[in-house]
């Protein structure tokens, strides 16, 4: 995400949001990438702030606990250790999302599933709703993780990676759970080409004969990935001109979901 855009979705926070702490908590994601540490510079770069600005956040944060410092190079610091091992990290989370994904299931009559990123290839899928029209192929899922391959969430999740990466977590013979399976590491990378260049991605027969899944990614100010939005049924019914409009409206979900986060 570009400089332009970061400020430009600060400026749209609500009057009554205090402007530093978001700013702080850009700081603290993206330490979160920097376990080695970053200076102040690279820093600011990274998330599109003036040095000064930067600067002075992290010296606050430091005297805070929050933020770490060895000579020039910030990192993590121990109080956000210490809250991590304090918290539930979907504590209240799931109740905020509902009513979002209960609106959307309403809309699309189909089945929606939210699942928070929890690194770089985890997620918990905490959250469902279903239309008028019954799916249940994610319940056995709920609390667990679809396979990275044969999903609609983890197929956004190995997009986030390069093709060298995935290259050293996936084998080349990848497991098949249907006809329509994607059996070759190959054949995945030019699939999430596709996906990298098209902003969400789709799942057709894949998991379940029968089953088609479409997912838009939840993203933060920052541009990291924090979830993935799904839609899921019967591939006769997904399968249509109605695609486009159902990927717009979950992106217009995912949206709001990230705002529900902050």
């Amino acid at each position: 995400m570009n400089t332009e855009t970061q400020t430009d979705q600060l400026q749209e926070t609500p009057d009554l949001t205090n402007k530093s702490v978001i700013k702080a908590t850009v700081l603290l994601r993206q330490l979160g990438r920097h376990p080695h540490g970053i200076t102040v510079t690279e820093l600011a770069q990274a998330v599109g702030m003036s040095r000064p600005t930067a600067f002075r956040l992290l010296l606050s944060l430091e005297q805070a606990g929050f933020v770490d410092r060895i000579d020039n190079r910030y990192m993590l610091g121990w109080e956000v250790a210490r809250l991590g091992r304090l918290a539930d990290p979907h504590t209240g989370l799931a109740a905020r999302v509902q009513p979002i994904l209960d609106v959307l299931a309403a809309k699309l009559n189909e089945t929606i599933d939210f699942a928070v990123v929890k690194g770089e290839l985890e997620y918990d899928l905490i959250a469902e709703a279903s239309g008028s029209h019954m799916l249940n192929v994610s319940q056995q899922y709920i609390g667990q993780q679809y396979p990275l391959h044969a999903s609609a969430t983890g197929k956004l999740l190995l997009a986030e990676l390069t093709d060298e990466k995935i290259e050293t977590i996936l084998p080349e013979k990848l497991q098949t759970f249907t006809r329509q399976s994607i059996d070759s590491r190959a054949e995945l990378i030019l699939d999430l080409h596709e996906v990298r260049q098209q902003g969400y991605s789709t799942l057709d027969n894949e998991l379940e004969d029968g089953l088609f899944a479409v997912g838009c990614p939840v993203r933060d100010v920052t541009g990291e990935l924090i979830g993935v939005l799904t839609a899921n049924g019967p591939t006769q019914r997904m399968k249509t001109g109605r695609l486009p409009a159902m990927v717009e409206q979950l992106k217009e979900s995912a949206s709001a979901i990230c705002k529900s986060m902050i």
